[in-house]
């Protein structure tokens, strides 16, 4: 990944759902980090809602970084049309998933861009499903299925690429900051 090539999505992480993933705090943590570090670093943020009628909106402490995201049904990103037209205009070959559910709609949307020819890329640590098994699972999934498994902290670091620019103190600002539930 690198920022001319790449684009965060950001996928349903919305306040009836969170609670219901364990460790919800620290993968809507990540997620904030990815989200300030692609700002800092200039890379596209895109996003999407599932159901946002049922399910509520984005997840307070991210609504206020990602501003408007494309409400849809489908599961896959990919079958609504909003997003598929916001990611094209990007124009970018690689794509940075988080959000939840694993083995639902993150999972859906990754086994699409790959057959799509998008290069997919997982931030584990960013990603949450309700039960384990579902989660691993999902991860094993996709990771046979070609898309390749990260980090927060490594995502970033690779967006980054060298050390010493203002964008890296920056960068290197954020990632250092404890986690607080």
């Amino acid at each position: 990944m690198s920022r001319g090539d790449t684009a965060l999505v950001v996928i349903d992480v919305q306040e009836k759902l969170v609670p219901l993933i364990p460790g919800g705090d620290r993968v809507v943590w990540n997620i904030g980090r990815l989200i300030d570090g692609c700002k800092i670093l200039r890379v596209p943020v895109l996003g999407t809602e599932q159901y946002p009628q049922g399910l509520g909106g984005t997840a307070r402490e991210l609504a206020a970084r990602t501003g408007p995201l494309a409400a849809k049904l489908c599961f896959s990103c990919c079958g609504c049309d909003e997003f598929w037209q916001q990611l094209g205009k990007l124009d970018v070959p690689k794509v940075l998933l988080s959000g939840i559910e694993a083995h639902v709609c993150i999972q859906q949307t990754a086994l699409d861009l790959l057959a799509a020819g998008y290069r997919v890329f997982l931030a584990v640590d960013a990603i949450g499903a309700r039960f384990e098994i579902d989660y691993q699972t999902a991860l094993r999934r996709m990771d046979s299925a070609g898309a390749t498994l990260t980090t927060t902290e490594a995502a970033l670091f690779e967006l980054c690429e060298v050390a010493g620019s203002a964008e890296f103190k920056q960068l290197s600002a954020l990632i250092k900051q404890p986690f607080s539930a």
